[in-house]
């Protein structure tokens, strides 16, 4: 339990310095570009897995973690700890990118372009399809699951890409919590935890009983 918790720890805190990071170097800079910050965010949450995976599971994501506990595939015991150092890792995270960079961008922080329901209705959907690929590609019987890492990270790069510029493209509370602590950006921040987890719930029922294999 020990090293999964450090291993939630250090892929939370490496998805939300790089993908976060981007927002506030394309910010200072405007190298990046929208379609660059997205790409990070799916390389970070490529390299994460591959590195952490066999380790914890690389849920990295309070709504997958709650997700895979709804349907049996994860202890419901193991639930706080999880969501603790996923809260840890992404404060951390911004933390450091304030006291380095100082306030810049909100420190990356989802805020609705257009309106609430926009974003919420946006997130719930993007992280229900996040989770099914999930399930699909990590957790399924018959999932080719050397290739899982590959799958999800496209899956949040993709979405990122072309969700971000109405939600921030979420799709993971803490990921939303740790800028918006840091930043002090709590605009409407209650739909980036309750649209991602309701997303990966639902996800995560429809999945193991219509689309798993038996």
């Amino acid at each position: 339990m020990r090293r999964a918790l450090v291993a939630e720890f250090l892929g939370t805190f490496g998805l939300v310095f790089a993908g976060t990071g981007a927002v506030v170097f394309n910010q200072m800079t405007g190298a990046l570009t929208h379609v660059g910050i997205a790409i990070v965010f799916g390389l970070i949450v490529t390299a994460m897995i591959y590195t952490f995976g066999h380790t914890s599971g690389a849920h990295f994501n309070p709504a997958v973690t709650l997700g895979f506990a709804s349907i049996g595939a994860f202890p419901w015991r193991r639930v706080p700890g999880y969501l603790a150092v996923q809260i840890l890792g992404a404060v951390a995270a911004s933390g450091v990118l304030r006291a380095t960079f100082g306030l810049v961008g909100t420190l990356g922080a989802t805020l609705p372009a257009t309106t609430p329901t926009h974003s919420f209705v946006l997130e719930l959907i993007l992280t229900f399809f996040l989770m099914l690929v999930i399930m699909g590609a990590a957790v399924d019987a018959k999932a080719v699951k050397g290739f899982a890492g590959l799958a999800i990270g496209a899956t949040v790069g993709l979405e990122a890409m072309f969700g971000g510029p109405i939600s921030g493209a979420s799709m993971n509370p803490v990921r939303s919590f740790g800028p918006a602590l840091v930043a002090g950006a709590w605009a409407h921040h209650w739909l980036y935890w309750v649209a991602p987890i309701l997303g990966a719930l639902l996800a995560a029922f429809v999945y193991r009983y219509g689309v798993a294999s038996e």
